[in-house]
Parts: structure tokens; C-alpha cells; sequence
């Protein structure tokens, strides 16, 4: 079997980024991001730990959009009215964002389990997600609506 040259001179780079891809895994991993996602692959969340000067939260986007549709959040020139964001300590608040918390290659959390993790706590079922922190602050999503408590 002969090898063309041109294919033995793309090796090095497939390899080059496929190691590139397992240090971004491991660094998320290590640096206390995880992501899940529902059944419906509509909804889909990340969990970020603490960081010096930053709280844990979650965040928690729907690819539907929150319904009603919030107000725009100040000084706010990027995407929203889609997303939501937990703290460990204090008030959810809608997220002005240029990313997405979307991965459909995430784990699914499947309809009638929870997820928790530092004091944020998020159960999934066919309705929709709710998720709480334990001050009891949270938020529901769904298609049909969304509300922070």
C-alpha cells in the first residue's frame, strides 16, 4: 500500500489538534466547568467554580428564549433574553452574553433527575428545568414560560 505524500504531511497537524482538544477538556475539567443539557436539547446549562474575585454559578440557556421576553439588562450590547444566571449566594439574573451555555455534546439530565453540585441544585422533568441555590433564589425554563423567584 503506497502513502501519498501530501496525506503524510497532514498527520502532524491532525495530531497537533487532536491534542490541542484533550488539553481543553482537561483544563475544563480542572478548572471547575461542567456542562449538562435536557432530553429536548433545548435547554442547556454550565456550571462555573469559583474564581478569585468571582462566585460559582450557574447559567442556564434556552435555545427557545425566555418567554416572556425580559428587558434588555443595562449596558447590554450583545444576546439576551435567553439566558439566566444563578449565583451560589444571591438573586438569579438574565445574562448579557455573546456565548452560548448550548453544548449538544454535553451529558443529558434526564427528565426526573437532578443535578447539584456547591449548593445549586437544578431538576430537570418534562416541564422544564427549575433550578434553585440554598438562599431558595432560582429560576424555571420552558417553552411555554420562564420566571425567576
Amino acid at each position: 500500500m503506497r502513502v501519498r505524500y501530501e496525506t503524510l504531511k497532514r498527520i502532524p497537524i491532525v495530531l497537533a489538534g487532536l491534542a490541542l482538544a484533550l488539553s481543553v477538556v482537561q483544563v475544563g475539567q480542572a478548572s471547575g466547568v461542567v456542562f449538562f443539557r435536557t432530553p429536548s436539547g433545548n435547554l442547556g446549562c454550565v456550571y462555573a467554580a469559583a474564581q478569585p474575585g468571582l462566585q460559582a454559578s450557574l447559567r442556564c440557556d434556552i435555545r427557545s428564549g425566555l418567554k416572556p421576553k425580559p428587558a434588555r439588562p443595562r449596558k447590554c450590547d450583545l444576546d439576551y433574553g435567553d439566558s439566566y444566571e444563578l449565583p451560589k449566594v444571591g438573586r438569579t439574573i438574565v445574562v448579557c452574553h455573546g456565548d452560548t451555555a448550548l453544548d449538544p455534546h454535553a451529558p443529558v439530565l434526564a427528565y426526573g433527575r437532578t443535578w447539584q453540585h456547591n449548593g445549586l441544585r437544578c431538576t430537570s422533568k418534562t416541564v422544564g428545568l427549575r433550578c434553585t441555590n440554598r438562599a431558595g433564589h432560582g429560576f424555571f425554563m420552558s417553552r411555554a414560560h420562564s420566571y425567576r423567584f
